[in-house]
């Protein structure tokens, strides 16, 4: 079985992904948690935590590790010093840390708009501290999937997708649905050193990611 650090354990798609990884047969989650009162929650699941604070050290929490997912984000409603200490150091911080670890493959969750920072006024510092980040990833070597969703929704996910490196279209898709696509990227062949855009769509997940990974 695989171990998969999942920094962003404790976020709204981070718990997802926790839930998707321990009903696999491949995959064994392991949750990265910045406070002591966070463990409750993992050992009440039955799902290993190890501690870790991406505004601090980072590297033991890369002991044993085999792939990572990041899905940690300072959140919308934190200042800028907050998003660039956390979306972009701190991403930084913990790529270094699974090359050091030799991590054999790292999912990034990004954001639709991370390639062009400057046309989205609004998220212009959150969209640069996620490009930073990608950029940072894609330069240090370790295999990659870089997922940039539309803007995120706590509805059922339906497993329809659409998905290309650049869609050329704003929309939605749900944190179910983008949890799954996350999972999926784990597999060695598919979307390997591929940046990917999603929204919802009508194509299954599993299809729609075959057909990315060409």
């Amino acid at each position: 079985m695989e171990k998969i650090l999942i920094i962003g354990a404790t976020g709204s798609t981070g718990k997802r992904v926790i839930e998707i990884l321990k009903s696999s047969q491949s995959f064994e989650p392991v949750a990265m948690i910045r406070k002591k009162e966070q463990q409750e929650m993992f050992d009440d699941m039955e799902v290993q935590w190890v501690m870790g604070d991406l505004e601090q050290e980072v590297d033991q929490a890369f002991k044993g590790v085999d792939k990572v997912i990041f899905a940690a984000g300072s959140g919308g409603e934190t200042g800028e010093d907050k998003t660039i200490a956390v979306d972009q150091e701190g991403a930084m911080k913990v790529i270094d840390a699974a090359k050091k670890a030799n991590v054999k493959k790292f999912v990034m969750l990004s954001a639709m708009g991370a390639d062009d920072p400057s046309q989205h006024e609004k998220l212009k510092v959150y969209l640069e501290a996620k490009h930073k980040a990608d950029e940072h990833l894609k330069n240090s070597g370790i295999p990659f999937t870089i997922l940039r969703p539309g803007a995120l929704t706590d509805d059922l996910g339906l497993a329809k997708v659409k998905l290309a490196e650049k869609l050329n279209e704003t929309g939605e898709i749900s944190r179910d649905d983008v949890a799954f696509l996350l999972v999926m990227s784990l597999a060695d062949p598919l979307v390997k050193n591929k940046v990917i855009e999603a929204l919802e769509g009508k194509e299954s997940i599993k299809t729609a990611i075959i057909e990315a990974s060409r």
